[in-house]
């Protein structure tokens, strides 16, 4: 393999790494692509310069999508644009839909903030926003991440992690035809980051773990973060961030907006080590489970069966992020060294650009649900 990023064989074999785009901008974390083969991505506000917080590539290029305006909020009105984005999926219905936090550097949410917005990717006209009320997306909420299963009711659901590192962690499920949302599994202990005793991420030879200029440190405290559907649409897996376990629970049980609390955590299950901390998730229609390795630059893969493989295994995978599944077969990960921010690092910003966007090509079929 050669040293040098930027130089890849031209035929890629399977579970072989291959570059996609360079990123010499701020740092990326979300990828999705359409049946088509569009890729879109988007970029947090946690302290970089974003000009535009959602982007599509064009000729490798990262481009303002749906447009420059729509990524220009304006602070006294932030139900008008988007604010910061940090998740973008398209679903099973070939469009785009934009998880916005509302949240720049991890700020209290406001009213108008935390969103989901739906892009018609025919026209790229936004055709629909669904705004979530101050007790689903609460100030201490950070919306991570979505997946939609569009079987369920008129329009489908969506499920989404709140994976806030000092508030309540939980899952927030959406009937995307009314918009109204609640939240499921509010500060459950599975969605919440482990105990420092109990959970010690070694990313490139290090404990991580923030670290201030003054030598003081705490442990990493975000929750419940990766997410996935099961191929059969009964199960969503998800892990918090700060966690080697992976859970699902039952969707009926997160669907039903009148279950009781107790009644949606006894269909829980714990599904044992994954093997390493993640940050995302994906699924397939082979009834498989994709678990990005921050530990191991490395992506996981459990069976069916409940085993688990290494998929990919590449020092390049500095932090592998979010996961993508396209119709030809690829699997597309952000790769942004979130752990060399200066948080981590004692004030002292330690990544080099540029951050990578990957592929890799699999002997699994299409993912069902996103």
């Amino acid at each position: 393999m050669s040293d040098d990023p930027h130089t890849l064989p031209a035929d890629e074999p399977l579970g072989r790494l291959e570059a996609v785009a360079h990123f010499s901008g701020p740092m990326p974390t979300g990828v999705t692509v359409s049946r088509e083969g569009r890729i879109f991505v988007n970029f947090p506000k946690w302290g970089d310069a974003v000009e535009f917080t959602v982007a599509e590539l064009r000729d490798g290029k990262p481009v303002p999508y749906p447009s420059l305006a729509l990524n220009e909020t304006t602070p006294e009105d932030p139900s008008a644009g988007l604010v910061s984005v940090q998740s973008v999926v398209v679903d099973p219905a070939d469009r785009l839909w934009i998880l916005d936090t509302g949240s720049p550097m991890f700020a209290p949410t406001r009213p108008g903030g935390p969103k989901l917005v739906c892009v018609d990717l025919s026209t790229d006209r936004v055709v629909k926003t669904i705004l979530f009320p101050a007790d689903v997306a609460l100030p201490t909420t950070y919306l991570n991440d979505v997946r939609f299963d569009l079987r369920r009711g008129p329009e489908g659901m969506a499920f989404i992690t709140d994976s806030a590192d000092k508030g309540p962690n939980g899952i927030i499920v959406v009937d995307l035809a009314t918009g109204n949302s609640w939240r499921r599994l509010h500060d459950h202990p599975s969605t919440k980051a482990e105990p420092a005793g109990r959970f010690m991420p070694v990313v490139e030879g290090r404990p991580l773990m923030e670290r201030q200029p003054d030598g003081t440190t705490k442990p990493v405290s975000m929750g419940a973060d990766g997410i996935a559907i099961s191929a059969d649409g009964a199960r969503l897996f998800f892990c918090p961030l700060a966690s080697r376990r992976l859970y699902s629970v039952a969707t009926d049980a997160l669907a039903d907006a009148h279950l009781g609390e107790d009644a949606v955590a006894a269909t829980l299950r714990d599904e044992g080590d994954k093997g390493g901390g993640a940050d995302g998730l994906e699924s397939d229609a082979q009834g498989r489970i994709y678990a990005t390795s921050y530990e191991h630059n490395a992506i996981l893969r459990r069976t069916a069966a409940g085993d688990w493989e290494t998929v990919a295994h590449d020092p390049r995978l500095l932090w592998p992020d979010t996961m993508s599944l396209a119709a030809d077969g690829h699997l597309y990960v952000t790769a942004n060294q979130l752990h060399r921010q200066a948080k981590y690092q004692g004030g002292e910003d330690k990544r080099r650009k540029p951050y990578s966007l990957f592929r890799i090509r699999l002997d699994a079929s299409p993912v069902l649900l996103r």
